[in-house]
């Protein structure tokens, strides 16, 4: 959700910039099921433009309908939307529209919070009134400083409204050990999901940051100057060098970090191999180090381009961090989204 945050913000102060006018819409409740859950959003210039997404693409093209008295009276409201008529989901999506408007004092805060990975809270004051009302919109809440989103925003009115609050948690990241081909799959794959990638390879590796598509940076420190100190619990870590030796080496290196996710590639006879020497050099280790290590990494969902080989990674870790045993859906009781 950060990283979809950061887009739209990133794009209505470019649009601010240029003088035109934004409506952020926030789906703020549900009743029933959905395609998606509250806190998703997308963002709506006056001059027809949108990013991001509300839905699966059905509900959009009403948003921006909705969106366009909000243009004309600078005043947010919150629009209802029915799926069982039109989308055959078994819900309704409340969303609120505001005028945005970023202040400075907004955006540095914002972008400081990013950088410096830690968390914010966005609160969304509103009612369920299909009219235009006063005093609702958005809140970001940054190291216990406000910052509205919308000048519609007034603080002696929030008491009386509902709210909808959203933590969002550093943006994901992925450090991939190792530059062949399959780590430039990864890195494309990841970054379209929206995670920070940061590839780390050896100190003679040729490649520039533009082999990795999508990359964040491209990093080639000796092996005993690996900087670990940005490998927090919103990271995974996966080494794929293609080296034994070179595994064994960033391993050294690794032996005291707890990403929310670690994998090696290769079938586990080599793993047990790296583990093995690695045990050589720190015979103390803790057996708990290696259990956290997923390898061979990866779902078995029959793999074997390096493209695919990528979509099984990703989706063992997302399967990893969001607690979720792999089944299929239509194997699963109750509601997609608990």
């Amino acid at each position: 959700m950060t990283h979809e945050l950061k887009e739209l913000i990133k794009t209505a102060i470019s649009w601010q910039k240029k003088g035109i006018q934004s409506v952020l819409a926030t789906v703020v409740s549900l009743d029933g099921s959905s395609y998606r859950r509250p806190g998703v959003r997308m963002l709506l210039s006056e001059h027809g433009e949108w990013i991001g997404a509300v839905s699966g693409g059905c509900v959009e093209k009403e948003v921006a309908h909705q969106a366009q008295s909000v243009f004309e009276t600078n005043d947010p409201k919150l629009m209802s939307y029915d799926g069982r008529y039109r989308l055959g989901c078994e819900g309704t999506l409340y969303i609120l529209l505001e005028p945005l408007q970023i202040s400075a004092s907004c955006e540095n805060a914002f972008q400081k919070v990013l950088s410096e990975r830690t968390s914010f809270v966005c609160h969304s004051y509103y009612q369920k009134s299909n009219d235009s009302f006063i005093g609702a919109g958005s809140i970001l809440s940054i190291e216990k400083e406000s910052y509205p989103l919308s000048p519609s925003v007034h603080k002696e009115s929030l008491a009386t409204l509902d709210c909808f609050s959203q933590e969002f948690l550093p943006i994901f990241q992925l450090y991939i050990f190792g530059a062949e081909h399959d780590a430039v799959q990864l890195c494309k794959m990841a970054s379209a999901i929206g995670w920070e990638v940061h590839i780390v390879a050896p100190p003679d590796e040729a490649k520039s940051l533009d082999y990795f598509v999508g990359a964040k940076s491209l990093l080639t420190p000796l092996f005993e100057a690996v900087d670990t100190t940005q490998l927090d619990g919103e990271t995974a870590v996966v080494l794929m060098t293609h080296s034994f030796h070179k595994d064994i080496k960033y391993l050294m290196a690794l032996k005291d970090i707890s990403p929310a996710y670690f994998g090696i590639l290769g079938p586990s006879h080599r793993r047990e191999r790296v583990f093995e020497q690695l045990l050589n050099y720190f015979p103390d280790l803790e057996p708990a180090f290696f259990d956290r290590i997923n390898g061979p990494m990866g779902l078995n969902i029959g793999a074997e381009s390096a493209s695919e080989i990528a979509i099984s990674i990703l989706a063992e870790i997302l399967s990893v961090i969001r607690k979720q045993q792999p089944i299929f859906l239509k194997d699963k009781m109750g509601h997609i989204h608990e």
